[in-house]
């Protein structure tokens, strides 16, 4: 599992439990982690969980259900053992002879360990104990809501940022492109096509071409766009403003906008991709 980076730990009666993911929506949580509950040898009591049948069927199951690359034949002779004597679970063949993605081993001395995708540690955390695995989900309840708690904050400060910006640029607009003739109608749609221009550099459509294409939201674009796009939009406000102060002309402005549409979310992107490597701390096998 390549790129993984550490998210965060959760803390469940007196035992810190690491989570990791890739993309912030699969999330792996430390069976090794879950085993220190009651055994001074988790990898033991690990492979102990994965010798029984029920277990190996659990997790082809899960497999089919989420992982369309899951060999399945291969799957069926893998589990022909499962639950005797004989049997020995590899979560190295799982992973790599079955393409399995549900479990991973992860070397090192912090951190290291044996991670299994969310639906299966809380399988195993009920095996471990019941009463425990309440604990753990407990936690987890908490992180994920004090992530979108923050994930919330920061939208709501880019959209407050993006409507001051707005004030900006609906100023240069009636300053530099309104002249005092208009009527109110006419004034209305002057600032409706600007909005559009940085619309169309941005998302490629105008609102009415989004509404059109989405009759079941309540809102806009704007109110659909990630914090990227947010941050982007306000800084094409404050750059439209300038460009028509310049008097510069629609199809010139139209042009530059989407430049720096496109240049300042490769940034964006870019960055976030950097700082996920440098969290990342290199792969895993």
């Amino acid at each position: 599992m390549a790129n993984t980076i550490k998210k965060d730990v959760i803390h469940a009666a007196g035992i810190d439990i690491g989570i990791y993911t890739t993309d912030f929506k699969n999330e792996f949580i430390s069976l090794t982690d879950i085993a220190r509950y009651k055994s001074i040898d988790p990898r033991i009591t690990i492979h102990n969980w994965l010798r029984g049948r029920d277990v190996v069927e659990f997790l082809g199951l899960w497999e089919v259900l989420h992982n369309p690359n899951f060999k399945r034949i291969e799957f069926d002779a893998f589990k022909e053992d499962a639950g005797t004597n004989a049997f020995v679970f590899s979560i190295k063949d799982w992973s790599e002879k079955l393409e399995a993605i549900g479990l991973f081993t992860k070397s090192g001395r912090y951190g290291g360990g044996i991670y299994a995708h969310i639906d299966i540690a809380f399988e195993f955390a009920s095996w471990i104990s019941p009463e425990f695995k309440l604990y753990i989900i407990k936690d987890y309840q908490r992180l994920k809501s004090d992530e979108n708690s923050r994930l919330s904050l920061n939208w709501n400060l880019r959209r407050e940022i993006t409507k001051l910006n707005y004030h900006i640029h609906t100023d240069a607009i009636k300053d530099n492109l309104i002249p005092s003739e208009l009527t109110q109608e006419q004034i209305s749609c002057k600032y409706a096509t600007e909005a559009d221009i940085l619309n169309v550099a941005l998302f490629g459509k105008t609102a009415k071409q989004w509404r059109d294409s989405n009759p079941e939201k309540k809102g806009n674009m704007r109110d659909e766009a990630n914090l990227n796009q947010l941050l982007v939009l306000a800084n094409m406000e404050s750059y439209n403003a300038i460009l028509i102060e310049q008097g510069r002309e629609m199809p010139e402005r139209l042009m530059l906008l989407r430049e720096l549409a496109v240049g300042q979310m490769k940034t964006l992107v870019a960055v976030s991709m950097e700082g996920l490597e440098q969290l990342s701390g290199g792969n895993f096998k």
